[in-house]
């Protein structure tokens, strides 16, 4: 697997703050500034179940002092104290439970909208940012940066309300502690600084081991991803033993992390219990004492005793938020580095027209991968409204990237890309995807019906989508599926032939009615005799737009207005397909050669494309 250039959301592994819960902090700080309205309702609902847990100790002291031990002495006790006791601790046990309901609802509600929030955004800047970004990081990466990051980040939000109300909990138990017994409370207090030391230590352990888990979950995303994608690959080339050990090693990277994690989690938490009830162990020893003394009385000590009891699980709440911490961090860090990229590709506020066939102008354009590859240079051609224009060169000469220009997937490093004569990038957002067009080598198809994929959630008629399969020479093996448009065609369109899918895709761009059309080798599954129907129906349909097509086949090459040979990321040549096979001895030989290997069966055709480039070379 190739790694991630430095420079990525998931250069790693991450480097480990020393300060994590204070940059955990501030992640939590983000999430209260985004939702104040919601976090404040469930911090009053935790408040309220905090208060009303402390005062049912105090219901259970008074009702211990006032009516259980006189009912002792005495013998017989009556209805009123009876009722009185179970109205006081119904009441208190009713306010808890709103307590509770509100700080859950909420809380949940906060950290659902967080996570759609962010999910939302990640999946913005994906679209925001350039093709070269994608190219760089794997699509098992960034699904993993809109998944399991965004919900790693705001994993806290869920705990974090009570935790706040289990601050309060312990102020006001604290403070009724110390009221009713100082000494009693000074011993029971001395678990504190044991759990504090206890939290240090556990969040420099677990930190690190939660940050590799993070990255680990992100590298099985990508393994698995490439694993489906490759099915065909990896099925015809019987490499799915490789595949799965590769794929095994990754998720035992993986388990083999959150083993480590829960190991850490595992030490922690049984300590966590232990300490509060052995401040309770001690208090009921130095209570029973004073007790005897007569010091303190039985409901103080059953007041005290009852509180001490509570603290084992305010405390251990405070450490799930604790334990959530480390992995927030992680995965805020990944999902920043995602939003904070860079490159996105400006915008103007241009407006092109909207009917009619787009005038397109190619000025000297340069441009080059990160890598240092320089693909283009200095290319130039123009063309007028309503014109064929055929792109022809060999492999690597830079006819998909030109592509890729035209429509605005990635900007030049030089020179510009002009449609009607405005420069792409002073065009509004989404003014470009309006007026042209791609359909691209690779097709794709969506698991949807065929209407589906043709519209991609357009509200058009059915005349428009017919319509447009016509253009496309698809309406004759449309009309003959079981249900027509509403036939489902498969994962990747596997239900088809490849014909049939590149035509679905151009019926995909015609149905818009671009006004350029570009077509990257878009016809190569499909019969010359289908290829050559579809390009005359576009020039007499009247479809009012402008065409340009990269082709080799010599029958497809003949129906343009004018050919733009590419060689070495150069215009090497231009003019009409006739006048290029007599002036440029390259052209020549390669389209020669394409011929050639066309009337080849499958062995010889790699050979002859060979024999034709290389005489280029």
């Amino acid at each position: 697997m190739p790694a991630d250039p430095p420079s990525g959301p998931s250069a790693g592994p991450p480097r480990v703050n020393p300060h994590v819960l204070r940059e955990g902090a501030g992640v939590l700080a983000v999430a209260i500034r985004a939702e104040p309205r919601v976090f404040a309702v469930s911090v009053l609902g935790s408040a309220l179940y905090a208060a009303t847990t402390v005062g049912t100790a105090a219901v259970l002291g008074r009702v211990t002092e006032q009516v259980v031990l006189p009912a002792f002495r005495e013998g017989r006790t009556t209805a009123g104290a009876l009722t009185g006791a179970a109205a006081a601790i119904l009441g208190v046990a009713f306010l808890k439970a709103l307590g509770v309901a509100g700080r859950r609802f909420y809380a949940g509600l906060m950290q659902y909208r967080m996570q759609a929030a962010y999910r939302r955004a990640v999946t913005r800047q994906y679209l925001r940012l350039p093709l070269a970004w994608h190219h760089r990081h794997p699509t098992g990466q960034l699904l993993s940066n809109a998944n399991a990051d965004v919900e790693a980040a705001w994993a806290p939000l869920a705990p974090l309300p009570m935790a706040v109300g289990v601050v309060f909990m312990l102020v006001i138990a604290a403070l009724s502690i110390l009221l009713t017994d100082v000494t009693v409370a000074l011993v029971g207090f001395l678990v504190f600084p044991a759990i504090a030391l206890l939290n240090v230590a556990y969040q420099r352990r677990l930190a690190p081991v939660a940050t590799r888990a993070q990255q680990l979950r992100a590298e099985v995303s990508e393994v698995a991803h490439e694993s489906f994608e490759g099915g065909l690959v990896v099925k015809t080339l019987g490499r799915e033993q490789a595949e799965t050990e590769r794929f095994a090693a990754a998720a035992d990277a993986l388990r083999d992390a959150n083993i480590a994690v829960g190991r850490i989690r595992g030490l922690f938490d049984p300590i966590l219990e232990a300490l509060p009830n052995l401040g309770v162990l001690a208090v009921l020893l130095i209570g029973s004492m004073r007790l005897q003394s007569g010091a303190m009385d039985a409901g103080d000590l059953v007041h005290v005793a009852y509180l001490f009891t509570l603290l084992a699980w305010p405390i251990r709440a405070l450490g799930w938020v604790l334990a959530e911490v480390p992995r927030s961090v992680v995965g805020w860090r990944r999902v920043r580095g995602v939003l904070d990229a860079g490159g996105s590709l400006p915008f103007g506020d241009a407006e092109l027209p909207a009917e009619g066939a787009a005038g397109l102008e190619v000025r000297a354009v340069r441009f080059g991968y990160e890598d240092g590859r320089h693909v283009l240079h200095d290319v130039s051609f123009a063309t007028g409204p309503g014109r064929t224009v055929a792109v022809v060169g060999p492999t690597g000469a830079g006819k998909s990237t030109l592509t890729n220009l035209l429509v605005r997937l990635v900007d030049p490093a030089d020179g510009s890309v002009l449609l009607d004569g405005v420069d792409a990038r002073d065009v509004r957002r989404g003014g470009v995807a309006a007026t042209a067009a791609l359909v691209p080598q690779q097709t794709f198809l969506f698991d949807d019906t065929v209407r589906g994929n043709v519209t991609l959630g357009l509200d058009l008629p059915d005349e428009r989508v017919w319509e447009a399969l016509r253009l496309a020479q698809a309406e004759g093996f449309v009309a003959a599926l079981p249900t027509g448009l509403d036939t489902r065609v498969g994962e990747r369109g596997t239900t088809l032939s490849g014909g049939q899918r590149q035509r679905l895709a151009l019926a995909r761009a015609l149905v818009r009615r671009p006004r350029l059309l570009i077509m990257d080798d878009a016809t190569s599954a499909v019969d010359p005799q289908i290829e050559a129907r579809i390009l005359a129906g576009l020039r007499e349909s009247g479809a009012g737009a402008t065409v340009l097509v990269v082709a080799y086949r010599k029958a497809t090459i003949a129906l343009a207005d004018e050919v733009v040979y590419l060689e070495h990321g150069r215009v090497a040549a231009r003019g009409t397909h006739a006048e290029l096979l007599e002036r440029s001895a390259g052209y020549r030989n390669l389209v020669n050669a394409y011929e050639e290997a066309e009337a080849l069966d499958g062995g010889g055709l790699d050979d002859v494309l060979d024999t034709g480039e290389e005489a280029l070379r």
